[in-house]
C-alpha cells in the first residue's frame, strides 16, 4: 500500500511582499518546506541565503529541506544545519571525491541526508549511495528556475528509482522536483513518486495561498483518483 503523498512547497517562490502570512498558512497545510539553495555557479541563479532560512524558521513550524544546488556543498552543510533544517540534500554531480564523507557529516549533525540527481544523471550513478539516504530527489527540469516544462523522459528515471528501492529494500522516499501538477501527478505517482515539490503550480496563480493549496489538492485527486489527505 502506498503511503500518502507529501507536498513540498518551494519557498523560493514565496510572495516577497508577504512571506510570513504564506509561511503561516503553509505550516498548517504542507508537509515539508523545500529550500532551493543556489550559488549562481552550479545553478544559474541565486537563492536562498542562510539568513533567509533562519527567518523562515522563526515564522514557521514547517519541517524544511535544504536542497544544496551548489558547486561546493562541503562549504555549506554545517552552515545550513545551523539554521535548523531537518533535511539536507546534496547533488550527486558535486560529490565525486567525498560523497560518503559528506553524507556521514549530515548525519553527524542530526540531519537526514538526501541525494539529488540532475535530469542527465542516471539513477545508476547513485547506486552505491542509496542505502545511506532518506530521500532521492529526481530533478524533472534542469536546475535554476521555476516554471520550466516537465521533461517526460524522467518518468522512466522515477520508475528506476522505485525498482531499485523495491529490489534492495531501501528506505528512501522518491521526491520529484519540477513540473508537478495536474498534467503530471498521475504518471509520477504511478511511476513511484512519494513527494512533490510545488513551485509555479502552487504559487503562480491565486494570491490566496490557502485557495492555491486547495486547488493543488483537488488537481491531485482529479489526476490520480487518490485522496491526498
Amino acid at each position: 500500500m502506498k503511503s500518502k503523498p507529501k507536498f513540498c512547497p518551494s519557498l523560493m517562490c514565496l510572495d516577497l511582499l508577504r512571506p510570513e502570512s504564506q509561511l503561516d498558512a503553509l505550516s498548517r497545510r504542507a508537509d515539508i518546506g523545500h529550500l532551493d539553495i543556489m550559488d549562481g555557479h552550479f545553478a544559474p541563479n541565486l537563492a536562498i541565503s542562510p539568513g533567509q532560512v533562519r527567518a523562515f524558521r522563526q515564522a514557521s513550524s514547517l519541517p524544511m529541506e535544504a536542497h544544496l544546488m551548489v558547486t561546493n556543498p562541503e562549504f555549506w552543510i554545517d552552515v545550513f544545519a545551523e539554521t535548523g533544517v531537518e533535511e539536507i540534500t546534496i547533488h550527486r554531480e558535486t560529490i565525486d571525491s567525498n560523497a560518503f564523507r559528506l553524507i556521514r557529516r549530515i548525519r553527524e549533525l542530526g540531519r537526514s541526508p538526501g541525494l539529488a540527481l540532475c535530469p542527465a544523471t542516471p539513477v545508476e550513478h547513485a547506486a552505491h549511495l542509496l542505502d545511506s539516504i532518506g530521500v532521492l530527489a529526481i530533478m524533472t527540469v534542469d536546475v535554476g528556475y521555476s516554471g520550466q516544462k516537465f521533461i517526460p523522459q524522467m518518468l522512466q528515471k522515477v520508475e528506476s528509482a522505485r525498482e531499485l528501492r523495491e529490489k534492495y529494500r531501501y528506505n528512501y522516499e522518491i521526491q520529484v522536483d519540477g513540473g508537478c501538477g495536474l498534467d503530471t501527478f498521475n504518471a509520477l505517482r504511478q511511476a513511484g513518486a512519494d513527494r512533490f515539490v510545488l513551485g509555479s503550480s502552487l504559487f503562480g496563480y491565486e494570491r490566496d495561498i490557502n485557495a492555491a493549496f486547495d486547488r493543488v489538492l483537488r488537481e491531485y485527486k482529479e489526476a490520480t483518483g487518490e485522496e491526498p489527505r
